[in-house]
């Protein structure tokens, strides 16, 4: 009995932690793929077109996160990595 109670606040504190680190997730996931893009621009981008394009969703992407829209600015990012990883060919 004493063992099943044990285990049971363990599972609570474990699963309240979680939620609590969880919490910062999102922003963190939308400041490292910004950081990400930065990198990439840092490297030659082959078309100015291309980099007229990332420039305008980074300026999109942190408008985005200073609003509050985490999840946006993760879409956002996220589809301009893609948009890079694709026409510079790499796959990671």
């Amino acid at each position: 009995m004493k063992r099943s109670v044990l285990l049971g606040l363990f599972v609570t504190a474990s699963m309240m932690a979680s939620a609590s680190f969880a919490a910062d997730k999102p922003a963190d996931l939308c400041d490292a793929n910004l950081q990400t893009i930065n990198n990439a621009k840092a490297q030659a981008m082959a078309s100015p077109d291309l980099n007229q394009r990332v420039e305008a969703s980074v300026q999109k992407a942190q408008a985005l996160k200073a609003q509050g829209k985490i999840d946006e600015c993760v879409a956002e990012t996220q589809q301009t990595i893609l948009e890079i990883r694709k026409t510079s060919g790499t796959n990671n």
